[in-house]
This record gives C-alpha cells, sequence and structure tokens, in this order.
C-alpha cells in the first residue's frame, strides 16, 4: 500500500492495546476546564494590549471574527471526536480520513502549535511575574527576567514555571485537571474583579476612532503588518484551547455525551468572556496606552488608581495562567505520544505508566522544548508561529468531518455537525485567509521552513517504521 494513500481505519483507531492505552478519568467538568482553561488565558491578559495595538478598538471584531471561526472548527471537532475518542486530535482523524502523509503533516504542524503555544503562555506568564516582582522591590536582575531575543539574558521564571507543570503532568492526568478546575475558578474570578473596577471608568470616546488602521490586513510605513485581520491572526492563539478537549478524548468517561459538552461549550463560554473583558479594557484606557505593555489589564487598572486590585489580578494571572501552559503541554505530549504510538516517531516513546497511566517520558521531553523556547524568544513572534500550525489543524478537521460526511454518511455519530456544508467551509475559508493575508511572510515561511524539516523526517524514518508499513 502506498504512503499516500495508505490510512489507519476508524476502527482500528479505536481499537486499542491495553499496554498503549491512556487511562479514562475525565468527566464533563474536567473537559470545560480544560476547554476554559486553554482558552482564556494569555489572549486576555497579554495579547488583548498587543492586538489593540494592530487594530485599534476594533480589535472586538479581531476577537469576533476568530469567535465565529472557532466556533465552526468547534462544532466539527465535536463530531470527529465523539466518532474516534481516542487522544491525537487533527492528527488521529486525519491518519482515518485522508491518509498518512496529511496525518503526518497535521501531525507535526500540532507539535509546532503546542510547543511555541505552551513557550508563549509561560513568556507571557513571566511578563506579569517580572511586574509582581519590581511592585515588591525584590532585587531580581532583568536579564534574567527576559530571553536574549528580548533583550535580556534568559527569562528564568518562564524556565521555572514549564519545570513545575511538567512534574504536574507526570504525576498523573486526573490530579492535573483537578487542579487546573481550581486554577480556572481563581482566573474567572479576576476577570469579572477586573470588568467591575474598568466598567467605572468607561467612556465611549475612547472608540473613535473605531478602526484607525482599517479592516483588511495591510502593511503600514514602520513595516508592522496591521488591520483588524492583521490582529485577528495573531490573537486567534488565544482561541484553540478546545483542540486539548479533543486530545484528552482518549481519558474521557462517556466521551460521546462529555466531549460534545466540553468542546462546544468552552468555545461559547470564552468567546463572551472575552468580547466583554476587550471591550471594558477599551473603554476604560486609550488603546495606544496600554497595547504597548505585556500586562495591559494590570497597567489599566493602576492607571484608574486601583493599585490594589492590579495587583490581585497580576497574582490571579500569576496563579492561573500555567492553567494554559499545564493544558497545551498536555496536549502536545498526547500529540507525540500518539504519533510514537503509530510507529511515526520511535515506539519507545509511547510507553506509559503502569502506575500513573501518563505517557511519562514524552511528557518530561515536552517540557524540556518548552523551556528551552521559552527561555529566549519574544511573545509576538512564538504566538503567531502557534498560529499557523493551528490554522492547519482546523483546515483538516474540517476537511474530515467533510469528507466522512461523503464517503461514509451511514456511520453512526454521537454529535453531528449542524449545517455541516457551511460550518465546514467557513472554517476551511476562513483559516486560509488567516494564514495567506494575516500571517506576517516571515511565519508563513517558518510554517513551511517547519514542515520541510518535518516531511524529511517522514521519508527517513517515518515512512518506513509505521505500523501500517509493516502491517
Amino acid at each position: 500500500m502506498s504512503f499516500i494513500t495508505r490510512r489507519k481505519t476508524i476502527e482500528a483507531s479505536v481499537a486499542l492495546d491495553e499496554s498503549h492505552r491512556l487511562k479514562a478519568t475525565l468527566s464533563w467538568p474536567h473537559l470545560i476546564a480544560i476547554g476554559v482553561g486553554a482558552i482564556v488565558g494569555t489572549g486576555i491578559y497579554t495579547l488583548t494590549g498587543i492586538g489593540a495595538g494592530l487594530a485599534g478598538p476594533a480589535v472586538i471584531l479581531s476577537f469576533l471574527l476568530c469567535g465565529v471561526i472557532c466556533a465552526c472548527a468547534a462544532f466539527c471537532y465535536a463530531e470527529m471526536a465523539t466518532m474516534i475518542p481516542v487522544a491525537g486530535s487533527a492528527y488521529t482523524y486525519s491518519y482515518a480520513i485522508l491518509g498518512e502523509l496529511i496525518a503526518w503533516i497535521v501531525g507535526w504542524s500540532l507539535i509546532l502549535e503546542y510547543m511555541v503555544a505552551a513557550s508563549a503562555v509561560a513568556v507571557g506568564w513571566s511578563a506579569h511575574v517580572a511586574e509582581f516582582i519590581q511592585y515588591l522591590g525584590w532585587p531580581v536582575p532583568d536579564a534574567l527576567l527576559h530571553g536574549w531575543m528580548s533583550g535580556g539574558l534568559v527569562d528564568l521564571p518562564a524556565i521555572l514555571i514549564s519545570a513545575a507543570i511538567t512534574a504536574l503532568l507526570v504525576i498523573g492526568t486526573r490530579e492535573s485537571a483537578t487542579v487546573n478546575l481550581v486554577l480556572v475558578g481563581i482566573k474567572l474570578a479576576a476577570l469579572l474583579l477586573f470588568v467591575v473596577l474598568a466598567a467605572q471608568a468607561f467612556d465611549t470616546a475612547r472608540f473613535h476612532p473605531f478602526a484607525p488602521y482599517g479592516y483588511a490586513a495591510h502593511v503600514d510605513a514602520d513595516g508592522v503588518k496591521r488591520g483588524v485581520l492583521a490582529a485577528a491572526a495573531l490573537i486567534f492563539f488565544a482561541f484553540y484551547g478546545f483542540d486539548a478537549v479533543s486530545t484528552a478524548a482518549e481519558e474521557t468517561k462517556n466521551p460521546g455525551r462529555n466531549l460534545t459538552i466540553g468542546i462546544v461549550g468552552s468555545m461559547v463560554v470564552c468567546t463572551v468572556i472575552y468580547m466583554g473583558v476587550a471591550a471594558s479594557a477599551l473603554g476604560a484606557s486609550y488603546f495606544m496606552d496600554f497595547s504597548k505593555t505585556g500586562a495591559p489589564l494590570v497597567y489599566i487598572l493602576n492607571a484608574l488608581n486601583h493599585g490594589m486590585a492590579a495587583q490581585l489580578v497580576a497574582a490571579a494571572a500569576i496563579v492561573a495562567l500555567p492553567t494554559v501552559i499545564l493544558v497545551l503541554m498536555y496536549g502536545q505530549s498526547r500529540i507525540f505520544f500518539v504519533m510514537a504510538r503509530d510507529g511515526l516517531l520511535p515506539r519507545r516513546l509511547a510507553t506509559v505508566s503502569k502506575s500513573r497511566g501518563t505517557p511519562v517520558l514524552m511528557t518530561v521531553l515536552t517540557g524540556i522544548v518548552v523551556a528551552i523556547i521559552a527561555a529566549v524568544v519574544p511573545l509576538a513572534k512564538i504566538a503567531l508561529l502557534a498560529n499557523a500550525g493551528t490554522l492547519c489543524a482546523f483546515i483538516a478537521v474540517s476537511v474530515c468531518m467533510l469528507v466522512l460526511r461523503v464517503r461514509d454518511p451511514d456511520r453512526p455519530r454521537a454529535f453531528r455537525t449542524p449545517l455541516p456544508w457551511v460550518l465546514g467551509p467557513v472554517c476551511i475559508l476562513g483559516c486560509l485567509y488567516l494564514f495567506l493575508n494575516g500571517l506576517p511572510e516571515f511565519t508563513q515561511w517558518w510554517f513551511v521552513i517547519w514542515n520541510g524539516i518535518g516531511l524529511l523526517v517522514y521519508f527517513l524514518y517515518g515512512m518506513r517504521a509505521s505500523r501500517l508499513a509493516r502491517a
């Protein structure tokens, strides 16, 4: 069978050897917390400011556009995840529907997505730690709070949080999910406090001009790509936590019901939260002011003379932003794990701890890579690179849903995407537009280079080592 056409059947995807199966310990509250924990994080605490600098007050439309595209993707994910309730997300679905070569490209892109996204959030978390350290007056050298590409030496807080999250994930999935549930509650309470205080200084005059940089993505005289669509391509990074929910399918009890609740529910809740917090920030402060800081919500509260509240929000971010890192590193390790289980990566990496039911070796490897990237690379560049991998995965899942509707329309589906021939194409076209017209050229090229490296790895190793090749 040709490596281009060989596919792993849905039945084979679901029928796993118990020695390589992850333990099912999660229920729908854990899944919603995983989704909210990943989605509501850096996008609100850090990228709101960066996005506002690219689109002005119209960044609200950027959030809305991202929400619509991601909502379409969420419905497609829900159908595929409940039909193939095993780890691997878009990679697993592509392997069963589109074939091994496409699955490899999608999986390699997911590695890029999760790896650099987790690093980006670690850098965003570090920015809040730096603010807190300065407030307390601790004598920590500035060179240890920023990576060398950001003018420092090494981002030590980003390294430390990556190591701590790795240790938590090694302990166990349910334990990690329970900690995540508690921290998500703290995060949402802090955002509610911000909205209440910012609303007291709300001024509609700050929304004029509404779209100072226009709507289409374009490069300004200073060489920066701006506009509503350019901002959407960046803050899109903040919306894809539900992908990690689908990655948790194999570890979910009653996946037919719980996955649908987790994926769609977390997406709807988080879109509302994003737009509410962004509107409050824009109404309370001129966007050009808070767009220049890595911790915009803290900056706004300080500017409104709510110093104590600012520190509470900063402290909550320090405590709660690691939920995003936790979920992203969780998703990364599972993608690595499933690709190794299929033989496309060394199979010894697909070892599951008998006592914990988790892939310990793969989790530790993920933590090391994330820490290295977070130690040196700036937030904005990492976030944009992560977006390229996400857009690829969203397109793949939507295509898988549509192809299976044609190829096997009568297959039982625990959840069916409403208006599939509307939502699927909207997701595909929206993601293609954001990739081609929203992302900077350097991001597009790095994505191509990354996948070029991936194809080299596949042809030198994965193509022959694949379980299907040896079947």
